[in-house]
């Protein structure tokens, strides 16, 4: 009898995959801070449109419901819930999209609770890259947040992406924000400039044109441009870096009016008097504990009246001056939106606590580089207008400063229109579902 054959039993190899565990996808938060500008939505449009092109290496775009405020209160918004076409219409949009907000976070020793906060809504949401879209004091905020990983043990890589229609950030040559606000001062200077010499015989023989500019007069500089070769304007530009000299500037005035029938004054809103005030201080003060100003034009007017007794019309520019994208210099948008890309590339390479520059290489032909400067030397620092931008008489500007104001209003990058009016896009702003349990009392 044959002996059965053993029954072979054949062991089956498990082969168990060993991969090494890739390293978590962070996701990025982006938020918008301070007064808006016609290009702050170029930034936030070059930002999520480089990190969707990267998602690889970051998750989701998560934006801050009214700035830094959206952190603390855990109220995000998910920008995946956004079309590619939407995000797209970010660049022709003016304003902030996001909301944005007038709010500085005091120093890790003095309000630790908010900084715990922040690490509280950054871990529950895997925040690991922290792009914050302002002007000098969201610099300062950045740079705070960029010390949280040292100070309080968590990894966030906080890049400041640059905006201020002020043009009073150090080390760029530049801000985005600026250039679209000097070519609606310029143009409308030139424009209502017109409008007086035509009524100047019979009427209106002065015209006063207030703009912002609290420390800096970048802005009432641009009012200068209306004036050149081919079109001269008698303009005189009250800077708030030269001292208010009110019979010196009535004298100006009264020349000019008698040499060309009329003349325009712009005057920054930031101009102080002989007292060393303010001419528009109200007496208020703002979140970030600024004076609040406005009423300069009618405070020079009146000198006009009283002193000169001439006619005069005054307005201020206001907000009209930083939210009009109808007009805004496609050398501005092109600009913002390579701040907001060249952000996000930075946060990729590694970098933190940094801001992306504007780096200017040449006047004619005008040719820029994005560079990159450290936010220890850009927070609370202000950069004034050059003393060799001002002409010797203090009401005017020089050929340096032209050559330094003319590139950045070139170009027109009109958005489309619709029946006649400018097509803005307006977003879903879908909230992204809170996490934790425990609420945030601003």
């Amino acid at each position: 009898m044959a002996k059965k054959a053993a029954k072979k039993t054949v062991k089956k190899k498990t082969t168990r995959k060993t991969t090494a565990k890739k390293a978590e996808v962070k996701n990025a938060f982006y938020a918008q801070s301070g007064g808006v500008t016609a290009v702050i939505n170029a930034s936030a449009c070059g930002v999520i449109e480089t990190a969707r092109k990267n998602k690889g290496k970051i998750g989701k775009v998560y934006a801050g419901r009214n700035g830094i405020i959206g952190a603390l209160t855990e109220d995000l918004i998910d920008t995946s819930k956004e079309s590619a076409a939407a995000i797209r219409a970010l660049r022709h949009t003016p304003s902030g999209a996001f909301g944005s907000c007038r709010y500085k976070l005091k120093s890790l020793e003095e309000n630790r609770r908010e900084y715990e906060r922040l690490i509280e809504v950054f871990e529950a949401h895997n925040i690991g890259y922290f792009f914050y879209n302002g002007g000098g004091d969201s610099a300062d905020t950045c740079h705070k947040i960029s010390q949280l990983s040292k100070s309080m043990n968590y990894p966030i890589q906080a890049i400041h992406v640059p905006k201020t229609v002020d043009n009073d950030l150090p080390i760029t040559d530049n801000c985005p924000g600026f250039g679209s606000v000097a070519k609606y001062i310029a143009v409308s200077t030139r424009e209502a400039s017109f409008d007086v010499a035509s009524m100047a015989k019979t009427s209106t023989k002065v015209f006063v044109l207030e703009v912002m500019g609290r420390h800096a007069g970048w802005i009432a500089a641009a009012g200068a441009l209306a004036s050149d070769k081919d079109t001269e304007i008698p303009v005189v530009i009250l800077f708030p870096e030269v001292p208010f000299d009110q019979a010196k500037f009535l004298k100006r005035v009264d020349d000019l009016v008698k040499k060309h029938g009329y003349c325009s004054v712009v005057v920054s809103e930031g101009v102080k008097g002989p007292d060393g005030k303010f001419l528009s201080d109200q007496g208020l003060v703002d979140a970030f504990g600024h004076a609040q100003l406005g009423g300069a034009a009618p405070v020079v007017a009146n000198m006009i009246k009283d002193g000169l007794g001439l006619k005069y019309h005054w307005g201020v520019a206001d907000y009209l001056q930083r939210a009009a994208r109808h007009i805004a210099s496609k050398t501005d948008v092109d600009q913002a939106y390579a701040m907001g890309k060249a952000a996000v590339q930075f946060a990729l390479k590694g970098e933190n606590a940094i801001m992306p520059t504007i780096v200017r290489k040449s006047n004619k032909p005008y040719k820029w580089a994005v560079g990159k400067a450290p936010l220890s030397k850009v927070a609370n620092v202000e950069k004034m207008m050059p003393k060799n931008y001002i002409s010797k008489d203090g009401f005017g500007i020089t050929t340096a400063c032209r050559n330094y104001l003319t590139p950045l209003i070139k170009g027109e990058d009109y958005p489309p229109y619709k029946d006649g009016m400018p097509k803005y896009v307006r977003l879903k702003n879908v909230a992204v579902p809170k996490k934790l349990k425990n609420k945030f009392e601003l």
